[in-house]
């Protein structure tokens, strides 16, 4: 499966944002020195030569953007809300479980009870959509505000990953 991620990197040019992204998503992907892979693979939304990922998959996106501009603020929110929508799903889905089945059924991971629970549980991987320069998942907003607050010149870059 395909999804949109961000890397929200400092940087003071666009090159540097793009090449301090590439960083964080060659991480994720196992491509770096003692980095364990969460994604198969990444496309960045500067790569031309691809059919079925990137542009190719989801449009013309940013290939980074200041993080205080509007296209900055654009793909910061959504890469929020999808971190939200996805933990609250999850959430929902442990609520459920806890309610409807059995210590038994949630150990034998009926209805993919565990799973859910894994997930909730995630520092990165399909439910982290955003990651710091370090590819540290950023799993709740006061990590976020804190890296709004305390970086000076932030940037986002989106990539397509594949999982």
């Amino acid at each position: 499966m395909h999804m949109v991620i961000y890397a929200l990197v400092e940087a003071s040019t666009e090159n540097e944002a793009l090449t301090g992204g590439k960083t964080v998503f060659n991480q994720l992907v196992g491509a770096e020195t003692h980095s364990c892979a969460v994604f198969d693979y990444y496309v960045c939304f500067d790569e031309e030569d691809t059919s079925v990922a990137g542009k190719a998959r989801w449009g013309e996106l940013s290939t980074a953007a200041p993080v205080d501009s509007d296209d900055g603020q654009d793909l910061l929110e959504r890469g929020w809300e999808t971190t939200k929508e996805e933990f609250e799903r999850n959430l929902d889905r442990v609520k459920e479980a806890i309610d409807e089945l059995s210590d038994e059924e949630i150990m034998r991971d009926e209805d993919l009870a565990r799973h859910a629970f894994h997930k909730v549980g995630a520092y990165d991987g399909p439910t982290i959509f955003l990651y710091t320069e370090h590819g540290t998942g950023i799993r709740h907003r006061g990590q976020l505000n804190r890296l709004l607050e305390e970086s000076e010149e932030l940037w986002i870059v989106p990539a397509d990953v594949h999982f």
